[in-house]
């Protein structure tokens, strides 16, 4: 038996409650390049406009992620089964690889993120350090749900009071909160750019949050863990870089704990907090090709470990810009998922197994295409522009495309009669 459950729902007996799945959310939320994205911030915000920029975006992903939980948490179904409903059998493939795809890249990247620093302080083989975590990662990937979990209750809170150490240190050195406060950026940066880096540093990710969120025993433990994870889990990964990076110029929190001398501390720290954030990727990269395969989710995750491992540091020289492009056509996925099943199917699906899927909706993959554009060359906040436009696009033409469709078959009736 498949107990990651990648081609059918999650049954109630194998569902979590309230605490694991609180746990999981927040190790989700826990993740390396937000705390890249609030060193930007902090460079660029007074402490006061930080705080406002942080809470808004993360309220806007709350409602993106919370959403896409609350749908999880009824049907039992990943991203990629829900992706059936509305882009069809074959369309789905679409989404499952560009989402799988992402994240065998992401989880590549963070293996090099790990092993250049730790080598530059350490000395050891940097090939050596890439081996070594890329088995480890994979191993607690391959056991799914119950070893995010495991791998959660104990990176979380190691991350939050080491990480709060460190900012403490750096607080100490600027000379208290009243200087963090009155610190102000040589360079300003606008608060549209500041939203756009706080929605964008997740909207992506977040896109995911059905893979875990259907484990939750019910629709309210899914949406408030998804919620309460992303104010805890998304505001302190953003605070750690931002008050870093106004003590000592550096955006991720191991750098700063490197300059501090807090070298095992540093370590630790980077590595579980690249350690969650890989395992969430890999575990959903796992589902978007069984998706696409049929294959069982722990075995595409052995080999999309391996091949994450085999590239980490080419991905890592010459991927991330292209990752991010990817990135940016993920958001546009989740807002389908959203408009149909909230706006069209009015927030009830049959069941998987009830089913007799199209083979491609082209609404969905139309829409997918027009959001992923406006996320681009929109003005204004890309990830909301992405978000928004696919919405707009996939609800106006699935309703002309069934009215047209309505109207043919009245047609063809009226001629039979």
């Amino acid at each position: 038996m498949d107990k990651e459950f990648s081609l059918q729902a999650v049954p109630h007996s194998y569902r979590n409650g309230f605490l694991k799945m609180f746990v999981v959310m927040l190790g989700f939320t826990f993740f390396s390049a937000s705390m890249l994205s609030g060193g930007e911030l902090g460079l660029g915000l007074t402490m006061v406009e930080f705080i406002w920029m942080v809470l808004l975006g993360n309220l806007i992903l709350g409602l993106y992620t919370g959403g896409l939980a609350y749908i999880a948490a009824k049907t039992g179904l990943s991203t990629h089964l829900l992706a059936r409903y509305a882009f069809g059998e074959k369309g789905s493939y679409l989404a499952s690889f560009l989402l799988g795809a992402t994240q065998v890249g992401w989880f590549g990247v963070g293996l090099a993120m790990f092993a250049v620093p730790v080598n530059k302080v350490t000395g050891i083989d940097m090939l050596t350090l890439i081996i070594i975590s890329g088995i480890v990662m994979t191993f607690s990937a391959f056991f799914g749900m119950k070893a995010l979990a495991i791998l959660s209750l104990v990176a979380v809170p190691a991350i939050a009071i080491l990480g709060s150490v460190s900012v403490g240190i750096a607080i100490s050195d600027l000379g208290g909160l009243p200087e963090l406060f009155a610190y102000q950026p040589e360079a300003t940066m606008s608060l549209a750019a500041a939203l756009t880096i706080c929605v964008g540093s997740f909207a992506s990710g977040g896109t995911l949050t059905p893979d875990f969120a259907r484990f939750a025993k019910t629709k309210k433990t899914a949406v408030i863990t998804t919620l309460i994870a992303f104010f805890i889990g998304n505001s302190l990964m953003f605070l750690f870089g931002a008050v870093g990076a106004i003590s000592t110029g550096l955006g991720d929190i191991s750098e700063v704990m490197f300059v501090q001398g807090l070298i095992v501390p540093a370590i630790i720290v980077l590595g579980l907090n690249i350690w969650t954030t890989n395992d969430n990727s890999l575990y959903a990269s796992g589902l978007g090709f069984s998706n696409i395969t049929k294959i069982k989710k722990s075995k595409v995750v052995i080999f999309n470990g391996i091949v994450g491992t085999i590239f980490a540091m080419w991905l890592y020289n010459n991927f991330v810009g292209w990752l991010t492009l990817l990135g940016a056509a993920l958001p546009p996925i989740g807002a389908i998922l959203l408009a149909d099943f909230f706006l069209l199917r009015k927030g009830r699906y049959p069941a998987l197994e009830e089913m007799a899927f199209q083979v491609i909706r082209w609404p969905a993959i139309i829409a997918w295409v027009g959001g992923f554009a406006a996320a681009q060359w929109l003005p204004g906040i890309p990830p909301l522009n992405g978000i928004i436009g696919a919405i707009m696009l996939y609800v106006g033409l699935t309703l002309v495309t069934e009215k047209v469709f309505k109207t043919e078959k009245s047609i063809v009736l009226g001629k039979e009669v």
